[in-house]
């Protein structure tokens, strides 16, 4: 794979026009460009290798050399392109300061100090304002190398703000620290399921490490990072009835003391998709709803693709809510233009639509497309656990499994349900109660998806056992197992399902019913 190669194809079409406008700008001659000829190479559909694109510039003769020392001036040029456009596309405070910071820089050098003091206070005003300490310790520290100059402040005062600021900064940079650790030290449980690791004990460990115990919202910036540290626990836990409630009283807080400055709308973003999400799964939909709506408008005011990244996260659980506000073909066709869109999605993205693709479609019986969709994702089991984690790749395969059965293809839909239940057992098996820890059922956390196949297994071989009073009991006993998982919805709809079954009514509608 090339990587040049691979970093032009992820421009979007204005980006690659922009790239070679910018290119032929740099320089004044515009025929005979090797540089642009070998851009148009790269983005062209065919992939080349080094000696087809060598021939290619150099019909006359192969040149190796300048063909490398082509490559790495192009490569120089989309890395000052990107700097460009990034600058251009950055609405954050952090681009203002250090504009007025390299101004007031500048004019410090060609002795007008006054104006020169005037542009540092403004670049203060601007990062205070903004939370961004990193800029501001960088218009301090000129604050402090100009503070002889007439115009200066008093120095002590400056050195006072300049230590309040580091304390500040020091303390948001502790609570990335702490939660990069957090998600390393978490992700185990996310390949290998819940109970893997004492979470609760794991958080207050890295808290009392950082020293961000009695840390609260004090700053939009602060107040994300310490909400993000209590959500990676909750996911694991699957706590979503008691964080919903905890988060949605930090925001409104932080919204109605502070409110949140255009600089802030990337925290403001995350901080409604985490209440959102938690929302969503405290089966609070409307109110779902609301957030993800708030959260839309604040990214059709941000300019240009500043939070392009952000949009399909939205998009996605804005249609997961609408599948169980009696909304689905709304959901059917969010995800399908998501999937449409131009630039395309990420492929971890393009993963997750397909997949939740495949549940809707299945919700409104065309299970046709649901197999189909299922099938363009493509992918291993063990690269969808890896890369995905095993809630993800058992939503699939149950999924998949509820398909093949529906399509009346029922050997495939066994040969899927034994795989589930051996990866389960070999990962998760059962253990007798000791002196130290208790008995270990099947399948440990995930023994309510074991009891689950097992009836499942039993409508594979006889489809008519699941209308029988003695199965529709055995199914009513499934929310105790339910509870254990605070009902997560995505179990809750494999539970519709058996419960449609039962009652012999179309599975969305009793998922309506369950879920509410």
């Amino acid at each position: 794979m090339d990587d040049l190669r691979l970093t032009l194809q992820t421009l979007t079409p204005d980006d690659r026009r922009d790239l070679a406008q910018f290119m032929q700008w740099q320089r004044r001659r515009a025929t005979g460009r090797q540089d642009v000829r070998l851009l148009e190479l790269l983005l062209h559909p065919k992939e080349y290798d080094s000696e087809v694109l060598i021939n290619k510039l150099y019909p006359d003769g192969p040149n190796p050399v300048a063909y490398y020392a082509l490559r790495k001036r192009l490569f120089k040029q989309l890395t000052d392109f990107l700097l460009l456009r990034q600058r251009q596309h950055d609405a954050t405070a952090a681009t203002p300061v250090r504009g007025h910071l390299t101004l007031a820089q500048y004019l410090f050098d060609a002795g007008v100090p006054r104006l020169a003091w005037t542009m540092l206070r403004k670049a203060e005003k601007l990062a205070l304002d903004a939370e961004q300490y990193e800029p501001l310790n960088a218009v301090y520290n000129v604050q402090i190398q100009h503070a002889h100059s007439p115009h200066a402040e008093p120095l002590d005062a400056i050195i006072e703000r300049r230590h309040r600021n580091k304390k500040a900064a020091d303390e948001e940079e502790r609570a990335g620290i702490a939660d990069a650790l957090l998600r390393q030290r978490l992700r185990q449980a996310r390949l290998h399921g819940r109970g893997a690791v004492p979470v609760d004990e794991l958080v207050r460990n890295v808290l009392k490490e950082y020293d961000l115990q009695e840390a609260f919202a004090r700053s939009p910036s602060l107040l994300t990072r310490l909400l993000s540290i209590a959500r990676h626990a909750m996911l694991v836990r699957g706590d979503y009835v008691n964080f919903a409630p905890f988060i949605e009283r930090c925001y409104r807080l932080m919204e109605r003391r502070h409110g949140f400055a255009p600089a802030h709308r990337g925290y403001q973003l995350r901080l409604l998709y985490m209440l959102a999400h938690a929302l969503y799964r405290a089966r609070r939909f409307p109110e779902s709803v609301a957030y993800l709506e708030q959260g839309l408008a604040v990214l059709a005011a941000a300019p240009g693709r500043q939070f392009a990244e952000v949009g399909p996260r939205f998009a996605f659980l804005l249609a997961a809510n609408y599948a169980f506000l009696n909304r689905n073909r709304d959901s059917i066709k969010l995800l399908e233009e998501a999937l449409k869109a131009k630039p395309a999605l990420l492929p971890d993205d393009q993963l997750t639509a397909r997949l939740q693709l495949t549940f809707h479609y299945f919700a409104e019986g065309n299970f046709a497309k649901a197999s189909q969709t299922l099938i363009s994702l493509d992918r291993t089991d063990h690269w969808l656990e890896q890369h995905m984690g095993l809630e993800w790749l058992l939503n699939h395969n149950i999924g998949e499994l509820l398909i093949q059965l529906e399509l009346g293809n029922p050997d495939m839909a066994l040969t899927r349900l034994r795989a589930i239940a051996r990866r389960l057992h070999e990962q998760f098996p059962a253990a007798e109660a000791t002196a130290d820890a208790p008995a270990v059922p099947p399948g440990g956390p995930y023994h309510a998806v074991v009891r689950y196949l097992e009836l499942v297994h039993e409508i594979i071989d006889d489809p008519a056992v699941a209308t029988t009073p003695a199965f529709a009991q055995r199914v009513a006993t499934m929310p105790a197992f339910l509870s254990q998982e605070k009902e997560d919805l995505q179990i809750i709809s494999f539970f519709a399902w058996l419960r449609a079954r039962v009652l012999g009514r179309p599975y969305y509608e009793v998922l309506l019913q369950v879920a509410h």
